[in-house]
């Protein structure tokens, strides 16, 4: 009979679950708060305060996975919300007495190059914003808020937020234009999110411009990027396909009674 394991290492997860993206990217760092199990043919992985959720990472055989689902939620706690490829996790959630559907959305990666695309796009005020003086850095913060503030208020990713390590951005004029951040990445998995376009100047494909820029930038520093997207959302969606992204439909569920939100909150 197979017992369930505990994964102590990156390396032991990447081979447990074949190094699958989503799953790499839930467990974030192990050595820093990350945990992660593998049972059978499944493997769980999550990290606590991962874009503004405590995230449970699921992949594998639908009939393992919920035993390390009910497993890591008893060690972890209610909080966490496993997400993973639909049809795993509607028959996880089936199978799970008090686990509930908190909404669907995609999941899109990029392991390859990236095409270069238009230019004047750049990390603003510097690599990161512990590598700037402090003023710069508040600058650039209050300049980032409001325009997603204005025009992407939903954001999850937004100056200051633990985990957002830094923005890039394009101008018009002087103006910053469109941005999006590289935010709770993990060692092997870059993540894009908080992807914005002030609303006076789009349809010139700025918002473009600086995704394939950053998504560039993260292959370069964590091998490869992906980011979580709204399936009502198609104009997104194009651009990040022609991009290079690659799309997997994704369900985040929750424990009953921790009230669960739809969309990419998860």
């Amino acid at each position: 009979m197979s017992v369930i394991r505990e994964l102590r290492s990156a390396r032991e997860l990447r081979a447990a679950c074949g190094d699958d993206d989503l799953v790499m990217w839930a467990a974030q760092d192990l050595g820093g708060g990350g945990r992660a199990w593998a049972l059978g043919d499944a493997v769980v992985a999550g990290c606590l305060g991962v874009s503004r959720r405590d995230r449970l990472g699921v992949w594998g055989g639908a009939s393992s996975a919920v035993e390390l689902v009910r497993h890591a939620l008893g060690e972890l706690g209610p909080s966490y919300r496993p997400f993973g490829e639909r049809g795993l996790m509607r028959e996880v959630s089936a199978k799970l007495d008090g686990l509930e559907e908190s909404g669907a959305f995609s999941w899109m990666s990029l392991p390859g190059v990236v095409e270069a695309g238009g230019g004047g796009v750049g990390w603003l005020g510097g690599e990161a914003m512990t590598d700037v003086a402090a003023d710069v850095a508040a600058e650039v913060a209050a300049e980032v808020a409001a325009l997603l503030a204005a025009d992407a208020p939903e954001s999850y990713a937004v100056p200051g937020v633990a985990g957002v390590s830094r923005w890039a951005g394009v101008r018009v004029g002087g103006e910053l234009a469109a941005v999006a951040a590289d935010a709770w990445s993990a060692p092997t998995v870059g993540l894009m999110a908080g992807v914005a376009t002030r609303a006076r100047f789009r349809g010139r494909g700025l918002a473009e411009r600086v995704c394939r820029w950053v998504s560039r930038e993260l292959v370069a520093a964590y091998g490869r990027a992906a980011l979580m997207v709204d399936d009502d959302n198609p104009a997104a969606i194009t651009v990040y396909e022609r991009i290079g992204y690659g799309r997997r439909l994704v369900l985040a569920c929750h424990v009953a009674g921790v009230a669960g939100v739809a969309g990419v909150a998860g």
